[in-house]
């Protein structure tokens, strides 16, 4: 389908050219240039905002679980210091056979 060559076209500004292989003048060569780099200039402007898009989504997602991290290491301490307390109240309370 790549190799598909297009189609001639009886409108003169719409042919396709290969310019290696067609003779242009200079002034030719450099319209072609500009057509180019205007191009080049709104393709990558679309591509930047696609990029800083995809930045913000993963530092998002980074702090995310970054936060997400800090706060369950923070209920660890609070279930540290609740089986504590419980030792304390197990070694407070009576003696059965149980314990």
């Amino acid at each position: 389908m790549a190799d598909k060559k297009p189609s001639k076209s009886d409108a003169p500004f719409a042919t396709r050219i290969d310019p290696t292989k067609e003779s242009l003048s200079q002034e030719q060569m450099h319209f072609i240039r500009q057509v180019e780099l205007e191009q080049w200039k709104r393709r990558s402007s679309k591509l930047r905002t696609r990029n800083v898009a995809t930045g913000l989504a993963i530092g998002a997602l980074v702090l995310g679980i970054y936060g997400y991290t800090f706060f369950s290491v923070s209920q660890e301490r609070i279930m540290d210091e609740i089986d504590e307390e419980a030792k304390r109240a197990r070694l407070q309370g009576p003696k059965t056979g149980a314990n």
